[in-house]
């Protein structure tokens, strides 16, 4: 079920919504989580059974590592205690490779044997096994709660709360990927919605307050709704698009040089507004439930260096990979070989995160060699010299998305050698102008949504009293209309896939 369909809109949301709010306290996580499988399992009901599964897996090992790790025996002496918490690392590792080995053989099997029929000549049959939507990211949140806990963190005792927090129908699909330690405080509900009024006089909707648990309030909601609406328009009005965009390149016949570099910009911002869409949506969503979630995207193509660009890119999975793969494997904190070692190493698992395929792994070693180039020199050379820096940036975020939607390196190469002339193409051809004609629009309003422009103009004018009354006025019939014209949009079947969905 997309998030950018009518039936997710006008039916499902609603109803969990009505559920959810006229559900007493100690069924509302029982609703989000039988909402949130019902979701999951709406294309395919067999894949929940994996889901289900590995939620298991991880909550029973959770249990036995916090057991084990705080072993407190009336006569435990100091070598019992280290064989105590030695199990608890056995179960730790033995868990995470449990998550990992069914990421490996549902995403990656086909993949290896593929290769290996290539190395040594053989023919063994492909697998053809279909990729679980989502995969990549619950077991990531799986496997962050089981090394948390490892690390020292309380397990959670009840079994509907944990499989609320992994199967959470918002960031289920496509993140942000939500670490438990993060949020779990906001697992148990305070209380119901009421008036309350706070020491002013001035009325507020809030939960009761009790010590822990999550909180909302109507101000929640309703930024909430702002956050859900905002990430839609992005995904409909400018990602679906752009995508149109870059699907009449690949079947062209009639490229230039500039196709290939409309097609570029096209497909980066594409990706860029797809993505971060759906993480907005993801956001809102949560905020009217009553959860916080981290950020996920901040304006990535302002950066002015590729490692600046990767804090503001997808930061979820970049801080994911710093606090268990990088920090574990020594950072920074090693020798000079060691170090780059670790980046070229972290860099290769996120490119092979990202799908089974070649392009995938050397689009994330493209990363690893600018990032260890930026750390041995360059980066002071980028901090002095700011337009270089922001035109550097572009230029190797551009070369980086051409890889990444190849289909293979072959054809990777050849749109990267058609963007700078070395394809057998026109300069501009009549088609190009056509479409940049057509497109010039969306392609202009994407340019400018990626830049935080928009977002400083609004936050002066909102400074000013008349701004902000009239803005306080036009602001619900704004979003009212987009969602008359996002909703006639998907009525009419315009083209609505969601990119990530293959991750």
């Amino acid at each position: 079920m997309l998030f950018s369909g009518i039936p997710f809109l006008y039916y499902f949301l609603p109803a969990v919504l009505l559920l959810y709010f006229i559900a007493p306290k100690c069924l509302k996580n029982t609703v989000l989580l039988v909402s949130s499988l019902f979701f999951y399992a709406w294309g395919e009901p067999k894949i929940v059974l994996i889901m289900i599964a590995s939620i298991l897996v991880g909550y029973v090992s959770g249990l036995l590592i916090e057991a084990f790790r705080d072993s407190k025996e009336a006569f435990t002496t100091e070598n019992a205690s280290l064989r105590h918490k030695k199990t608890a690392k056995i179960v730790m590792i033995f868990s995470v490779i449990i998550q990992l080995g069914c990421l490996v053989y549902f995403k990656y099997m086909d993949f290896f044997i593929e290769n290996f029929n290539n190395i040594f000549g053989l023919s063994i049959p492909l697998l053809k096994i279909a990729l679980p939507v989502g995969i990549s990211f619950y077991t990531f949140q799986i496997l962050s709660y089981t090394v948390d806990i490892y690390r020292g963190e309380k397990a959670q005792k009840n079994p509907i709360n944990l499989a609320m927090y992994i199967a959470m129908f918002p960031q289920l699909i496509a993140g942000p990927i939500v670490r438990y330690k993060d949020i779990a405080s906001q697992l148990n509900v305070k209380g119901g919605l009421k008036l309350r009024y706070c020491k002013q006089g001035n009325k507020k909707f809030v939960f009761d307050r009790h010590e822990t648990g999550r909180s909302v309030s109507f101000d929640d909601i309703a930024q909430g709704i702002r956050r859900f609406v905002f990430g839609l328009a992005k995904k409909i009005l400018l990602a679906n698009q752009l995508g149109e965009l870059c699907d009449i390149f690949r079947a062209s016949g009639d490229k230039s040089v500039l196709f290939y570099w409309v097609y570029a910009i096209a497909f980066a911002l594409h990706i860029y507004f797809d993505f971060s869409g759906y993480s907005d949506m993801a956001i809102g969503l949560g905020k009217i439930f009553g959860f916080h979630f981290m950020e996920n995207f901040n304006y990535p193509f302002v950066s002015g260096s590729v490692t600046e660009f990767w804090r503001r890119w997808h930061i979820s999975l970049g801080s994911w990979f710093r606090d268990y793969v990088y920090i574990p494997l020594g950072g920074n904190r090693v020798p000079k070989w060691r170090w780059f070692m670790n980046i070229f190493v972290v860099w290769m698992l996120t490119g092979f995160w990202h799908g089974a395929a070649w392009n995938f792994i050397i689009w994330g070693l493209f990363f690893a060699v600018l990032l260890v180039f930026e750390k041995l020199c360059f980066l002071k050379v980028l901090e002095k010299k700011k337009i270089l820096g922001h035109i550097y940036v572009v230029l190797a975020v551009l070369i980086s998305f051409v890889i990444f939607n190849a289909t293979d390196m072959r054809e990777a190469g050849a749109y990267i050698g058609g963007m700078f002339g070395f394809a057998k193409v026109p300069v501009i051809s009549a088609e190009t102008l056509y479409y940049v004609r057509s497109y010039g629009v969306v392609l202009l309003l994407s340019l400018v949504g990626a830049t935080p422009v928009m977002k400083k103009l609004m936050e002066r004018l909102v400074q000013k009293k008349v701004c902000k009354n009239i803005i306080w006025i036009l602001e619900p019939i704004g979003y009212v209309v987009l969602m008359l014209v996002m909703t006639a949009y998907l009525v009419d079947g315009s083209f609505n896939p969601f990119l990530y969905f293959r991750f």
